[in-house]
């Protein structure tokens, strides 16, 4: 039997603001929230937030594998983190996105790590869901009478279809091409 991927990451103290945590219609679990990526030194009970995030966070699991991921990073240098946290959960062939604060809004890129292939986006001032549904083809429409699992479903089941050929590039490439972390208390009103 294999492992719940929520249960794991919430006996590691990652599960962070979940909306929704639990099974879905079709996949066996869904989690859509924030997941801590790299842990604060903890003093003492002193509970602490993450120093790395992944913010926006939506998944779809079956047989302990991940099927769909999307999240949103602070800095596309995050990606290896996020791949450290669910490598026992990643299949080559699952779809997976992360949209990164710090990409030009001109790039996109289809980046390997370790037999993973990830789709690493642009996120400028959106939010991961709605990019996404633009991305795979979904019309908000037909998510409005859904509750979270049944969208969570019906996303998994759109990302499971996206054909699209993103540039391959190296993670170090794309790293050397990334600016810095945006900080969204220092833009301008």
């Amino acid at each position: 039997m294999s492992t719940s991927i929520i249960a794991t990451l919430e006996s590691q103290k990652r599960l962070l603001s979940p909306v929704f945590k639990g099974a879905l219609k079709k996949a066996e679990e869904g989690f859509r929230g924030e997941i801590a990526l790299k842990l604060a030194a903890q003093v003492a009970d002193e509970a602490r937030p993450p120093e790395i995030a992944a913010f926006q966070t939506m998944f779809a699991a079956t047989g302990g594998h991940l099927d769909f991921l999307a999240c949103e990073l602070d800095s596309l240098a995050y990606l290896e983190n996020l791949r450290e946290v669910f490598a026992d959960f990643l299949k080559p062939d699952g779809k997976y996105f992360a949209f990164a604060g710090n990409v030009d809004i001109s790039k996109k890129y289809s980046i390997t790590l370790e037999g993973i292939p990830f789709n690493v986006l642009p996120l400028d001032e959106a939010t991961v869901y709605n990019e996404l549904l633009d991305l795979i083809g979904v019309e908000r429409s037909d998510l409005k009478k859904l509750d979270t699992a049944g969208k969570l479903d019906k996303i998994q089941e759109a990302a499971a279809k996206y054909k699209g050929k993103l540039p391959v590039t190296s993670f170090e490439a794309g790293k050397a091409e990334m600016g810095p972390i945006r900080i969204p208390d220092n833009r301008p009103v």
